[in-house]
């Protein structure tokens, strides 16, 4: 086993986690375009190789033995998840494994402090304060990411899970956890004090659960946003606690990204992040009646081919259902065969659509689609009028009118890509069953509106097929 052999006040330590970080910063900069993110990620990955040695070669790091289990269970584990993982269960996946980042921050300060106490006497409040914080929100973040995860994977009802009085239940364990808190901060020396710390720990855990049962799958993107900030503030401190510098940066840099991207999405949505977190946003009503039956039209892919070769310009809005069948590369297959008959073809990315921010983004470039075709939802939807026709695929609540026109709708006031407004609008779906939000699509039965029912994924494979033929 290698020996460790710097102080952990070194110079040589210091240098070593600056550098760390500063490929941590680098990386995250790199992350910002589709055409360097992949560079970036691996600028960020060897910054945390480096974090991680330096940590490994300090002079109070012990138990080799159980630190290589630990590296050979998380490598055997996580490097096959990772690369089997398909691109729809991404989402999940990054639930899973920020959750994971939480559960060690709770474990870690679970172990600092009775790490602390071995030591004798009182824990100073500047190691005993981001020991408790971190605890509680690591555990939070775990039991909630875990909630997160089932849900995006089927597991659990994708739709809010309510029980009466939960929003109150939820306040008083808050304050329990936070007496808890402030009980061990004044007493954590008398031996009841690990009980408590379990204790604490269990609501914590508790909390997490039902934090995020109550919230619909719609709203996960956000939800996973706010736990990766939850994870990255534990993180750091847990790095406090350690005096760990590449910890304490590391997870301040996810903490804060995480807060921004939360605020975005929620401004995004045109909603508070209260409303998004609290409002059981997808529940069932309980005075809603049986869904009305109106008319709609469909459309075979021989005529969807024709409408599109027979158009300008064409505006393509991609939703979970494309990332479902797995549709995109039949997708760059059909828009090629459009600009080969001179077609314009270009892309609306809603800031929500899908399960995590830039989900759309992400398959679309795993697809070789130009990142110059696409198109953010406040550049395109001034332009929507001039488009001949707009096709969705696999998007729902990301483009229903009655977030425009509908006040007394639960989407009402969220920001959409207005397919209405295009001179032609052709959706694809398997049925028509309502989306993540529960409430029926206005656009679907408009005079303009075409459906082509069936799996993404065929119905775009034929209808670039008959194009081929025209």
């Amino acid at each position: 086993m290698p020996v460790a052999s710097l102080s952990p006040s070194s110079s040589a330590l210091t240098y070593l986690y600056i550098a760390a970080f500063s490929l941590f910063i680098f990386g995250i900069m790199q992350g910002t375009h589709p055409t360097t993110a992949k560079r970036g990620n691996a600028i960020a990955a060897v910054g945390m190789a480096i974090a991680v040695a330096a940590t490994l070669l300090r002079s109070d790091i012990h138990n080799w033995g159980l630190i290589a289990v630990g590296l050979a269970v998380g490598t055997v584990v996580g490097v096959p998840a990772a690369r089997n993982v398909k691109m729809t269960a991404m989402p999940q996946m990054v639930a899973l494994f920020n959750g994971v980042g939480g559960g060690a921050a709770a474990l870690i300060s679970w172990a600092e402090f009775r790490h602390q106490l071995n030591l004798g006497g009182d824990i100073p409040l500047d190691i005993l304060i981001p020991i408790l914080f971190s605890m509680v929100i690591g555990s939070i973040s775990f039991w909630g990411s875990n909630i997160a995860f089932g849900k995006l994977q089927e597991i659990l009802p994708s739709r809010p899970i309510l029980i009466p009085g939960q929003h109150i239940f939820n306040g008083l364990l808050l304050l329990a956890i936070l007496a808890g808190c402030v009980t061990l901060s004044v007493d954590h020396a008398s031996s009841p004090s690990q009980g408590l710390f379990i204790a604490v720990l269990v609501g914590a855990a508790v909390l997490g659960n039902l934090f995020v049962l109550p919230i619909g799958g719609a709203d996960m993107p956000v939800v996973i946003s706010l736990l990766n900030a939850f994870t990255g503030l534990a993180a750091a401190a847990a790095g406090f606690a350690l005096d760990n510098v590449a910890l304490i940066v590391a997870g301040t840099l996810v903490g804060s990204s995480g807060t921004i991207l939360t605020v975005e999405m929620s401004r995004a949505m045109n909603r508070s992040i209260a409303n998004l977190l609290f409002s059981g946003f997808g529940a069932p009503s309980a005075a809603a009646g049986p869904a009305e039956q109106r008319p709609y039209k469909s459309m075979g892919a021989q005529d969807a081919a024709i409408a599109l070769a027979y158009a300008d310009q064409v505006v393509i809005v991609p939703g979970y259902g494309m990332a479902v069948a797995q549709a995109q590369h039949a997708v760059k297959e059909m828009a090629d065969a459009l600009e080969r008959k001179g077609v314009k073809v270009q892309y609306a990315i809603h800031p929500v659509a899908g399960r995590m921010p830039g989900h759309m983004n992400v398959l679309l470039a795993e697809a070789d689609v130009p990142y110059e075709q696409l198109r953010e939802m406040d550049e395109i939807n001034p332009e929507m009028p001039q488009m001949d026709v707009a096709m969705v695929i696999g998007a729902n609540d990301v483009t229903n009118p009655a977030a425009k026109d509908n006040a007394d709708s639960p989407i009402y006031g969220m920001p959409i890509v207005e397919v209405d407004q295009a001179r032609q609008a052709i959706v694809l779906k398997r049925s028509m069953s309502p989306g993540f939000a529960g409430i029926d699509n206005d656009l679907f039965y408009e005079d303009k509106t075409s459906m082509l029912f069936g799996d993404a994924k065929a119905s775009v494979g034929e209808v670039a097929a008959a194009l081929e033929d025209l």
